[in-house]
Parts: structure tokens; C-alpha cells; sequence
């Protein structure tokens, strides 16, 4: 069967890295720090993959914004004193350079900011499998479509032959954004059934079902 896509556009925490844990743990302490009230598990899983500044406003639209720096201070300290521990998803190593020499081009997109992804790809060591990348302080935040955007203009490839693939609903909205064709994994921040209402092309429930869905499919 003919390859369908020739770019593979990932998002990054929940997706490739079960980091989705981490991200909410360093949320509520940070809060728990600066003395605020402690958020839910699903309402930080909500705000995952969005800006920062966007992603602080949707879940503490209390908070001033005067304020947000000493929240972002203590979500850092206590996110990046572990960052360099949280591990890829079973089979995300072996994969993304299987889909390299399968003749796929692969990026991110990701609400991460720049310095973030690189300590990320760093101690992954994914680096060299991907031909661009784009983060959330050099783009608008998801949903916007510029990260997408600007990937195909990088790549040079048409919206028709790009997938996108992500575990929020920010991602899905994204590559609708983007004219793009989206895959969600139901394995990260959002569950399956408020995946399934962005009628993406699949909701797939562990990284080895994406891994066959894309042989298959892609």
C-alpha cells in the first residue's frame, strides 16, 4: 500500500513522554507553595498541552496576573528536578527511527517552550528524527494551527499528506485548524470519550496500537 503521510506531526508530554503525571503533580505543588487551592487531577490534565500563560488562565482564572510568574517560578522547580527521569512510552525509542528509515519526515508540536523540548530531546535522544519542531513560545498556543503551519512551510509538505498526532483535544482542534488529519492516543491527559468527540481518525489506547495503526495506515 502506498505511504499516505510523509510527515508524522507529534505533540510531545503524554504523547511520546508519560510525562502527563509529572506535569499535574508540579501543578498542584506549586500551588500548594504560593498557598492557593489545589486543583484536581483533571482540571491540570485539561490545561496540558496549552501555553503556559494560556494554561495557567483556564485553570486558575482567579489568580492575578501579577501573579503568575512566582506560580511558574515553582511549577518549574518542581517540574525540572525530576524532568530528566520521566521516561518515553514503552516502544517510542524503537519506533520514531523505524518511521525515519520508513521514509516519514517527523516533527513536534508541542505546548512545551523551546528550552524544555531540547532538554527533553536531549535526554531522549530523539533529537536526529526530527526534521522541525515548533513549541508554545515561539507559536500561539494550541488550538491555533501556527505551529502546523509553520511545519509544512519548514518541510515543504502539503496539509493533504500531514498527520497530526496528540492525547488532547488542544491537538486534535489544532490540526483542524490546520486543515491537517489528526490520530488521538487516549493513553495521556484526556480521556477517550472527549477525544472521540473531536472525530479524530482514531483514538488508540497505548503506544503499541499506535505503532501498528501507523504500519497499517500511514
Amino acid at each position: 500500500m502506498p505511504q499516505r503521510y510523509d510527515l508524522l506531526i507529534f505533540d510531545w508530554d503524554g504523547t511520546l513522554m508519560d510525562s502527563a503525571g509529572a506535569i499535574v503533580a508540579a501543578i498542584q505543588n506549586a500551588c500548594r507553595d504560593l498557598g492557593l487551592a489545589v486543583p484536581a487531577d483533571k482540571a491540570c490534565r485539561s490545561i496540558i498541552g496549552l501555553g503556559l500563560s494560556e494554561a495557567l488562565a483556564a485553570l486558575l482564572p482567579e489568580l492575578p496576573v501579577a501573579e503568575h510568574g512566582r506560580l511558574v517560578d515553582r511549577y518549574r522547580h518542581h517540574y525540572l528536578g525530576q524532568d530528566h527521569a520521566i521516561p518515553l512510552f514503552a516502544g517510542v525509542a524503537q519506533a520514531l527511527p523505524e518511521l525515519v528509515r520508513s521514509g516519514h519526515l517527523l516533527a513536534v508540536a508541542t505546548g512545551k517552550s523551546r528550552k524544555g523540548l531540547e532538554r527533553a530531546l536531549s535526554h531522549s535522544g530523539l533529537t536526529p528524527c526530527f526534521a522541525a519542531t515548533r513549541c508554545a513560545d515561539e507559536c500561539p498556543s494550541k488550538p491555533h494551527p501556527a505551529m502546523v503551519l509553520e511545519i509544512l512551510q519548514t518541510t515543504g509538505v502539503a496539509p493533504e499528506r500531514a498527520l497530526v498526532i496528540g492525547d488532547t483535544s488542544h491537538d486534535m482542534a489544532m490540526a483542524r485548524n490546520a486543515g491537517v488529519a489528526a490520530l488521538a492516543v487516549a493513553y495521556g491527559a484526556h480521556e477517550a470519550p472527549e477525544l472521540r468527540a473531536c472525530a479524530p481518525l482514531a483514538v488508540l489506547g497505548n503506544f503499541a496500537e499506535l505503532r501498528a495503526w501507523l504500519a497499517r495506515c500511514a
